[in-house]
């Protein structure tokens, strides 16, 4: 029975949108609505996935460029999300991009509307522990250095959301979403999502007009391929390679390949042999600070005290103030990469995945 309403949760995980309301747009002239943890549903990586419990229902979530909507702030059910292939960029999950604008845009208000007052605090909601922003954003800090300091602490916040995902968070209540840490489109998905809001920001036209544009013409530049059944494609030339059908979701193993580079220069996964002749792929890298001395630690640090299911990992159970901050996040990446790694040569020993 257990099994079984866990399963019925899944399913509601993977075919329903967040009950939330949606915004009609981002009035700066006053603070926007937080956005919540998880803002659009996920996708996971994959074509006819089975899930347990319902072997007969096959689990699939791409999309093309005809489906594709127009930007909503905090989203709508006409945005049309999903995974799509690009030749230059790899995967793209179209609703992981999207959140990270929306969270650049929410963090670039907050900065500006806080400058000059020291060690202010901003509580994030909840996600493996309670999550406080304390920012110290001096008064001439530049347009463009508020832009790029909001879409920092957003990235921050994407990888913190792939850390918590790997050590057991869960949105819904019994079921892991470790089968979906780090898959291989998250990263990059997120990061151009950060780089699209930044440019969003600093465009003339409103933030939903602006994305949309931005978001259109980015899949055009990464190459991206025309119809669903060519992403479908795409996803089965690397099937028992970076994915596989040997496992049902949400069983950790049916993703075989993770993307672990987070504060380096991000490099797309592209299919074997699909790179476009014409062009190198799309290199990404995370915001900087312009023409000033500042660093990033003298303007912000993104705060977590740890609830008991993720202090009770081996990872955290030494720690004295049951606290982390962001600095401490690529430490913890680079362990989850090892304990994954260790966990995959181990499934493939008693696997023939060939």
């Amino acid at each position: 029975m257990n099994r079984l309403l866990s399963t019925i949760f899944l399913l509601l995980v993977l075919h329903s949108y967040p009950f939330q309301s949606f915004s009609k747009g981002i009035e700066f002239s006053k603070e926007p609505t937080l956005p919540p943890r998880i803002i659009r549903t996920c996708c996971a990586f994959g074509t006819d996935v089975s899930v347990m419990g319902f072997p007969d229902f096959k689990y699939n979530q791409i999309t093309s460029v005809e489906m594709i909507g127009k930007h909503h702030y905090l989203g709508a059910e006409s945005e049309g999300n999903g995974i799509i292939y690009t030749r230059k960029g790899g995967f793209i999950d179209v609703a992981h991009l999207r959140d990270q604008s929306d969270w650049t845009a929410y963090l670039y208000s907050v900065i500006k509307s806080h400058r000059g007052i020291p060690n202010h605090e901003v509580r994030l909601g909840y996600e493996g522990g309670t999550k406080k922003l304390t920012l110290n954003i001096p008064n001439d800090l530049s347009e463009n250095n508020m832009k790029n300091l909001a879409g920092r602490i957003a990235y921050d916040l994407s990888v913190w959301h792939e850390i918590a995902s790997w050590y057991g968070l869960s949105s819904v209540p019994f079921l892991t979403e470790r089968f979906s840490s780090f898959s291989l489109e998250d990263n990059y998905s997120n990061l151009l999502g950060v780089t699209l809001g930044i440019e969003a920001l600093k465009s003339d036209l409103p933030f939903d007009d602006a994305m949309t544009k931005l978001l259109s013409d980015k899949l055009v530049e990464l190459e991206r391929v025309d119809s669903l059944s060519q992403t479908h494609d795409a996803m089965e030339k690397v099937m028992n390679k970076w994915w596989t059908r040997y496992y049902s979701f949400p069983q950790n193993f049916v993703t075989l390949k993770r993307q672990y580079a987070t504060y380096t220069t991000t490099t797309p996964l592209i299919v074997p042999g699909d790179s476009d002749p014409r062009g190198d792929v799309c290199f990404l890298d995370i915001p900087s600070l312009e023409n000033t001395r500042l660093t990033f630690p003298d303007l912000y640090t993104l705060t977590l005290k740890l609830n008991g299911k993720l202090l009770s990992k081996k990872y955290f159970a030494s720690l004295k103030k049951k606290e982390i901050t962001n600095w401490d996040f690529l430490s913890i990446v680079n362990e989850v990469s090892i304990e994954c790694d260790r966990k995959l040569e181990k499934m493939e020993k008693s696997f023939d995945m060939n």
